[in-house]
This record gives C-alpha cells, sequence and structure tokens, in this order.
C-alpha cells in the first residue's frame, strides 16, 4: 500500500458539522480524520453495560438533562458543542476500557478471521479513505481513518461490518450477528490528537498481554501524508 496518497483532515468546529444519536452522540463533517471502535456483540457483559448507562443517566441528569425524557437528545443538543463532546470522549473511553478486559467468544483472535478484517479494511485504502492505522483485537477494532468528503462515517461502517459478518460467518460456520450496531468514533482535533491515537493503536496489544498471533496491527509510513490544517 506504499503507493496510496494519504491526506488527513482535522475537525473544525467552527465549519458545518452533523450529529446523530444513539447510544452516546456521533459527530461527523466531511474530509474528517475519526478513530473508530467497533465491537463484537458479545464483547461487553450486560451487567457492565447496564452500570455504564446508569451512570451515564447520572451524568446527564448532572448536566440538567432528564434520561428519561423522550426529547433528551435535543436538550443535549443545545449544549455547548465543547461539553457535548467531552460528555461523549468520557463515556466512550469507558467502553472502550471494558473492551480491553477481552470478553466473550473473541474470535478475532484466530488469524483467519482477523485477516478477513485486516483485509477489507486495506482493499478501500486510497479510493475511498486515507487509513492512519488500525489494530484487530481478539474482540473489537479500532481504526484510524480520513474518509473522502463523498464517504460517511455510519455508510462506511455498515459496509465493514456487513461484509465482514458475511464472511466471517461462512468462515466459522456460524450464523447471526457478529457486531454490535453502533460504534464508538471520536473525530481528530489536530495533529498531535491523530498521534496519540496512533500510539492508542500500537500500544493497545501490549496493554492487552496478547501474543502476536492474537492480533493484526497496521501503521502505514506517514512520510509523505498531507495533513489539511486550514
Amino acid at each position: 500500500m506504499s503507493n496510496v496518497r494519504r491526506k488527513f483532515g482535522f475537525f473544525d468546529p467552527k465549519q458545518e458539522y452533523s450529529v446523530t444519536y444513539g447510544v452516546l452522540p456521533h459527530w461527523e463533517q466531511p474530509g474528517a480524520t475519526y478513530f473508530i471502535t467497533y465491537r463484537t456483540r458479545d464483547s461487553i457483559p450486560q451487567a457492565a453495560f447496564d452500570l455504564w448507562q446508569r451512570q451515564r443517566a447520572d451524568a446527564l441528569r448532572r448536566l440538567g438533562i432528564d434520561p428519561e425524557a423522550s426529547d433528551w437528545t435535543a436538550a443535549f443538543g443545545r449544549l455547548d458543542w465543547g461539553v457535548r463532546r467531552q460528555f461523549a470522549r468520557q463515556f466512550a473511553t469507558i467502553l472502550e476500557a471494558s473492551l480491553d478486559e477481552l470478553h466473550g467468544a473473541c474470535p478475532l483472535r484466530d488469524p483467519d478471521v482477523s485477516n478477513v478484517v485486516a483485509e477489507n479494511l486495506l482493499h478501500f485504502d486510497g479510493p475511498r479513505y486515507s487509513l492512519g492505522g488500525f489494530v484487530v483485537m481478539p474482540n473489537h477494532v479500532h481504526v484510524l481513518v480520513c474518509f473522502d468528503r463523498n464517504v460517511t462515517l455510519k455508510d462506511q461502517c455498515r459496509n465493514w461490518k456487513h461484509y465482514q459478518s458475511l464472511r466471517i460467518n461462512e468462515l466459522l460456520g456460524h450464523k447471526g450477528r457478529l457486531w454490535q450496531p453502533e460504534s464508538f468514533d471520536h473525530l481528530v482535533r489536530d495533529g498531535d490528537h491523530f498521534q496519540k491515537f496512533r500510539k492508542y493503536i500500537q500500544n493497545n496489544p501490549v496493554k492487552a498481554g496478547l501474543k502476536e498471533s492474537e492480533f493484526r496491527l497496521y501503521l502505514p509510513d506517514l512520510q509523505d501524508a498531507h495533513f489539511v490544517t486550514d
């Protein structure tokens, strides 16, 4: 993939962006770079997820928002964007930390299975997006990526998970849903933030105590990459 011309843009709050809501809010801006985490459906125990939901509800109440109200997302959307982003980052980070405990069946520990994910991520590196790096862990995937302006976060994540699920289920002789439908994502603010996520990807297998055969790490050479700072 050395011939890929990589370009990375950063989030600019002064430019137009959109926010959608699921378990967490998701910011999207054309041409921006994201740190994305998607996970297998059994990767976080239900008890841990229930605790996380209670903590999130308490945090919303401290912000003056009733988490039981049907319009809580509208009230959340009226908060300062920095408060909203800090909230999303805090609660995504809690879930990401739980992933490193490697709960569930961990099908991606199998090198043949992790190879499906890695090859799929690399397939459109260049034509649709620029990869800053990724790691395939036993029960989740971290991707640092800048999408072309005509490629949306939601659509590309759905495409990745759909294709990978079909191939992995076929390989393992399984049926049913492999991935949780919602991913965690962070918009990258600047070059320092970008390098922070690169280091997180690089260190994640070491932190989890994995053998070399239990993960797939890809960190491309970015010497010739173009970083858009305006």
